[in-house]
């Protein structure tokens, strides 16, 4: 693999002073031999002379913050040049540029069945910055396009690996654990995109759903969800406040209940604490037995 090393490169400012000054130089020699006689080979030296003032000049380039440049001689890898300001490389050279700021990457949404076989649709937003100037170039035909194919497979490959919602405690699951689910699919975004010297910062799931095909189906077993396990604490709690009512009115002795009436008002609280409307007391004047 072809990877970064840094390239020949001289201040440009003190080259860009010698040129000027070598180039009022030829200007005053093209004004002495236009004004006297001379021999023909003196015209070939001026001559000579320009094109390497011109070659001279081709030479400078200048490479902006963040930005890096590669230096390519007759198809050969040359170096890179990521110190910004003004330089003198080889005028022979080819310096394609290459931007080494964070970008940032969202990915469509895409249409995938999870762990469970659930078509959902999922989208990531991906954070990164090429590390390697050299592999960017040479190793992949076009970076940036790697970039996106390379993510989106790797959410595929992640969406397949976890079910969208967690269906036994402890169990990881896309919705539950994004925190989770995002480093790991950083670390498959980074395996695939290593060998094109690009540096994966962060990722996260940007978009998360039920296809619509099976959306209200799947909306309607999470209310149901959601309502046994709220059922479930209510009763929890009913029977918890039962248990220290009759608790404290035997240890207080404020009444003595036999078997019957702790039924009855075990059956009476566990009404009004789990009913979902407001109970209406009953006041009964007569006998429990009558």
């Amino acid at each position: 693999m072809i990877q970064e090393r840094e390239g020949q490169a001289l201040p440009g400012y003190p080259v860009l002073f010698v040129l000027l000054a070598a180039t009022l130089v030829l200007a005053g020699a093209i004004w002495w031999e236009a004004t006297n006689a001379v021999a023909s080979v003196f015209h070939l030296g001026t001559a000579l002379f320009a094109v390497l003032i011109a070659l001279g000049y081709a030479g400078l380039t200048a490479v902006n913050p963040n930005e890096a440049r590669a230096l390519v001689l007759f198809g050969r890898y040359a170096g890179s040049i990521r110190g910004q300001g003004f330089w003198w490389v080889n005028p022979f050279t080819r310096r394609p540029r290459i931007s080494i700021k964070v970008r940032n990457f969202e990915s469509q949404k895409l249409k995938v069945n999870d762990h469970d076989g659930n078509p959902i649709e999922i989208a990531a937003v991906v954070v990164w910055r090429v590390a390697d100037t050299a592999e960017a170039l040479f190793e992949v035909d076009d970076y940036e396009q790697f970039v996106k194919v390379q993510t989106e497979a790797a959410i595929r490959t992640l969406t397949t690996a976890y079910p969208y919602d967690v269906h036994l405690e402890g169990e990881l699951s896309l919705r539950g654990n994004p925190h989770e689910v995002g480093e790991e699919l950083q670390a498959g975004v980074q395996s695939r995109l290593q060998k094109a010297g690009i540096e994966v910062m962060d990722t996260r799931i940007s978009h998360l759903a039920y296809a619509p095909e099976i959306a209200n189906a799947m909306l309607r077993r999470q209310q149901a969800s959601a309502i046994i396990d709220a059922r479930t604490r209510i009763v929890e709690g009913a029977v918890s406040m039962v248990e220290m009512a009759l608790d404290q009115l035997s240890e207080k002795h404020i009444v003595d209940l036999d078997e019957e009436r702790k039924a009855t008002m075990v059956s009476n609280l566990m009404v009004v604490l789990c009913s979902e409307r407001e109970t209406q007391p009953i006041v009964n004047a007569g006998s429990l037995y009558q």
